[in-house]
Parts: structure tokens; sequence; C-alpha cells
């Protein structure tokens, strides 16, 4: 059976997620392991309070408003548009963590879920190895599939020159940043502001991302995928949300990620205090957007109920707003058939107070299979266009 496509993952005929080549990567291991020796070594010797305040501080603006907010829920997956100059702030916060470029995470990030969508993938996507063999894939290398799929990147961000200059030196922009905090707080600061900062940034990210695909709480579950996500609610507070996999592998293309009950999420929140300040909109949520295939809620009994039924088993939160007995397709105001193979069907969004958005629509062969039915709560019918996104191949990473 042909691999599945995905918004900017094209499979073709001959692409497997299951078979390819885990190499070292000598610039990866290299950065990383030279921000790890300098922390470990030079941490110790320049800890002052002032430095542990900085650290917190720049780990918390760097990962939460930039990795989280600025790098995955807006550049990544478009679940909300803001300004051009706050998102390039935003962004550029996130490649201060000191993972990749803007270009290099979208690979990162859409190539694994390109293969976990898959019915069998390769262990490295899957983190199925032992920990620490874990630990020294993703963090020192990378793997070269046998037949990779087609990557694209819409032209909006492969043309933009900010994203251009930034992909061809993301690590040096750690540089004017250590020279401010030399300049401000001496080298003591420079080694907890950058040096331990992207440390624990790097590490924190593998953790997350090899525990939250292994076991955990699980409110959702998808069929025929290789990979399940989990939610961590211990380290939903620290990793501001990106513990809550399972509800991000449930509605990949939502701000929120923190859906549940007392599951604290504050990239949600600052996304929230954007919208009320008028720099957020088209926010992408469970109830307006389109149900991915198989989806199924997971009862707290650990029972699983029926995927993609007109009565859905368990509820949607959505802002406070419980929706109850129903998919999310309905509550979007849709009717979803059978586009369990459509190559855009977990790109499509449509924002219940905005007219349009910004993702493409399904294949023209599915097309037909979207018909507007009555909204259940506000009795109105939604016929919103779906303007069509370009996409360009970027190349290989």
């Amino acid at each position: 059976m042909s691999a599945r496509s995905t918004g900017r993952m094209l499979s073709g005929a001959a692409a497997e997620p299951d078979s390819g080549k885990v190499y070292w990567v000598p610039t990866k291991s290299i950065w990383v392991s030279a921000m790890t020796i300098i922390a470990l070594t030079a941490g110790p010797l320049t800890l002052t309070p002032g430095a542990f305040l900085v650290f917190i501080f720049l780990t918390a603006l760097t990962i939460c408003l930039g990795h989280s907010v600025g790098m995955h829920r807006l550049l990544i997956h478009r679940s909300f548009r803001s300004p051009k100059w706050l998102e390039y702030c935003l962004v550029y916060l996130g490649i201060l963590v000191g993972m990749a470029g803007p270009f290099g995470m979208i690979y990162a990030h859409d190539i694994r879920d390109w293969a976990q969508r898959q019915k069998s993938c390769h262990d490295f996507f899957a983190h199925r190895r032992l920990f620490l063999h874990d630990a020294f894939w993703q963090m020192h290398c990378a793997i070269e599939l046998d037949h990779p799929p087609t990557f694209f990147i819409e032209p909006e961000v492969l043309n933009d020159r900010f994203y251009r200059f930034v992909e061809r030196n993301w690590m040096a922009q750690q540089l004017p940043l250590a020279a401010i905090l030399l300049l401000t707080g001496g080298i003591s600061w420079v080694v907890w502001g950058v040096a331990v900062r992207v440390t624990v940034s790097l590490t924190g990210h593998w953790l997350i991302g090899h525990f939250a695909h292994r076991s955990g709480h699980q409110g959702w579950s998808v069929d025929d995928v290789a990979v399940q996500g989990y939610n961590l609610p211990a380290f939903g507070l620290v990793s501001f949300g990106e513990s809550y996999h399972g509800n991000h592998h449930a509605f990949p293309e939502s701000a929120r990620l923190g859906l549940e009950a007392r599951q604290f999420d504050l990239g949600w929140y600052f996304i929230q205090l954007l919208q009320k300040s008028g720099l957020a909109w088209q926010i992408n949520l469970p109830s307006n957007m389109i149900a991915r295939a198989g989806l199924r809620r997971i009862k707290e009994d650990g029972t699983e109920g029926k995927a993609n039924s007109p009565r859905t088993e368990g509820l949607i939160q959505d802002c406070g707003l419980w929706v109850e007995g129903q998919t999310a397709a309905m509550v979007v105001g849709l009717h979803v058939r059978d586009v369990g193979d459509c190559p855009n069907r977990n790109m499509i969004a449509v924002n219940s107070g905005t007219a349009g958005s910004n993702h493409p629509p399904p294949c023209a062969r599915h097309r037909a299979e979207f018909r507007p039915i009555r909204h259940r709560k506000a009795g109105r019918r939604s016929s919103r266009r779906f303007p069509q996104v370009h996409l360009r191949q970027s190349g290989n990473w």
C-alpha cells in the first residue's frame, strides 16, 4: 500500500517511511556536544543568582514564545495568524533555542509527522530504541530514507528574505545575544544565558519527544498509524503545553494543546493575550477543525469510542465550552465522508468567526465530499471558500 501524503510531504508511488539509514551528523553533534561540555564544566563555576535568573527568563522566553508559539504553532502548523513583524520576532526567539533554522525545523517536524502517520515507520521516527540509543540518534544523527517523500515549503515562507537569512546562519544568532549578556552581566550570564540554556532546551525537547511517543495519558487515539501520541501532564507547565502530545496528535493544527481540564498550556494563554490585543486571528481549535480520519476518544476506563461516528464518545473542549455528543467535524459545520487518503485532509481548517483559511482545500477528487451542514449552536450554514496555498519544492535537507 502506498504511503499517505501530508501537507508538505508528497509520497508519490515509491515513498517508504520504514527503510533508511541513520547516520552521524558532525555539525549537529559538535554543536550539541560543545554546548553540553561548556554547560557541565563552566556552569557550576559561574553560577550566581543573577545568572540563574537570566537562564530562567531566557529559557521561558525562547521555549514558550519562541519554539512552542512561534516556531511550532505559528510557522509549522499555521494554527493562527499574526502580523509579519510579530511572526518574525516569535520565530527568531525559536531560532535562539538552538535546534535549527526555520526551514530545518519545518523539515524535521514534517518528515517525522509524515512517517508517524503511516501504518509503519522507522524506529528513528518512533523513538522506539532504548533511552541512550535514542538520545544519540536524535541529538547527534539524522536519517536518510531509501525512498523519501517529496518535500515542499510554501512560497510565503520559502521566498521570505528574513527566513532565508537566518536559515543560513542560525547558529550564529547566539552571538548577538552573547554579546549583550557579556556587556550587561559578564561571562557568567553568557554561560548560563547561552550554553546552559541551549543544553537544557535541546535535552528537554528530546526527553518530551522520547516519552510522549512511548506511554502516558491518552485522551485520543488514531487508527492505522505507526505511532500514537501521549500526554505527560506532569511536564505541561515547564514545557509550556508541548507535553500534551496526545492532544497534538489528535488535533495537529490546533493552537491550543492543553484541551482537557487542568491541562495548563502557557503557550495557549499567550495566544489568547495576542488575540485580545488584536495581534492574533484565524485561530484553529478542535471546534473549528475537521477531525482526523480514524480519531477515537479514549474513555477514562481506557476503552475506545467509535472512530468518526456521528456521536463522538466523550467531549471536545474549546475555550471552556464543552460540546457533548458531536464530532469535531459537526462542530465546525462541515460533513466529512471518506477522505482518509486525501493528501490535504490534515491541512484543512475553517475559522468560525473569519472568512476563509490559509490552508489548502481538499484535493479535487474529494472536494465534493465536503458540504455545509447547519451549525449546532448558531444555526448558521458554513459555506466559506478555501484559498489554495501553492507549494514549491525546496530541495533536500
